[in-house]
């Protein structure tokens, strides 16, 4: 499994949301406190934010643990931005395609995560992937189940869907067609974010007078404002509020 994290909100430092608080995702990497699978996510981390007045986000990743890496520490500290998702992962084949398989992925405006397993990989999703352009295929970041993943929600949003359609659908289509999946996915474009739980925790922390959101896998306070979300649910959000859809419903 894996743990993540997107914020929108007022301008501030990467280090208030990803490294400071007392439970922050740093502190996840070695000792979660709600991971269901898995305890120590050391197969690399990622995270990407959005400078002012640039659609399309920065990057900075590491193959190796978060809490030893130094560089990271002086951007925390020093970047700043309104929207951000970092990650730090616990690889499904251990040590398997290094950097390029740390979320966060990335495309035009898009930042993705996904925390979890698709179960019976890579045989369970074959036919899913014959159904993707080959030249899709072909531009795979990392020969990996969160790579196709991003592959399967890259092509609906590059098509025109939602990013709450595009998290959907895929999650339906992937679980379909590998039961016992565990797909929390977790996507911003920078104006808002999108998100699933289905087999692992994820919580909410929504502040609409101070126009803060925060989404994470589990809560990196005590604040006792931060709301779980039910299993197999969509969530969607914006710096003014949350809305919780099941995933057994359509999405419109």
């Amino acid at each position: 499994m894996c743990r993540h994290i997107a914020y929108l909100g007022p301008r501030t430092a990467l280090g208030r949301v990803f490294s400071d608080p007392e439970h922050s995702l740093v502190v996840q990497s070695w000792r979660p406190r709600r991971q269901r699978h898995g305890t120590v996510n050391a197969d690399g981390f990622g995270v990407g934010w959005y400078a002012e007045g640039d659609p399309a986000p920065a990057r900075y990743r590491r193959a190796g643990p978060i809490w030893g890496d130094l560089t990271f520490a002086d951007l925390a500290r020093v970047v700043r931005a309104e929207a951000a998702l970092a990650a730090v992962r616990d690889a499904t084949l251990a040590g398997a395609e290094g950097e390029a398989a740390a979320a966060p992925f990335t495309a035009g405006p898009w930042l993705f995560s996904h925390n979890g397993a698709v179960r019976g990989w890579p045989l369970s999703v074959a036919g899913l992937a014959a159904e993707l352009p080959p030249s899709r295929l072909l531009s795979l970041p990392a020969a990996t189940d969160s790579a196709l993943v991003w592959a399967l929600v890259l092509h609906r949003l590059q098509r025109g869907d939602d990013l709450g359609t595009a998290l959907a659908e895929p999650v339906r289509e992937v679980a379909g067609a590998a039961p016992g999946s565990r797909l929390n996915l977790l996507l911003t474009d920078g104006t808002s974010i999108a998100a699933t739980a289905w087999g692992d925790s994820l919580w909410y922390l929504a502040d609409p007078p101070a126009g803060r959101v925060v989404v994470a896998s589990e809560p990196y306070d005590d604040d006792t404002r931060w709301c779980e979300v039910p299993d197999r649910t969509l969530l969607t959000a914006h710096r003014t509020g949350v809305v919780l859809t099941p995933l057994k419903e359509t999405v419109q």
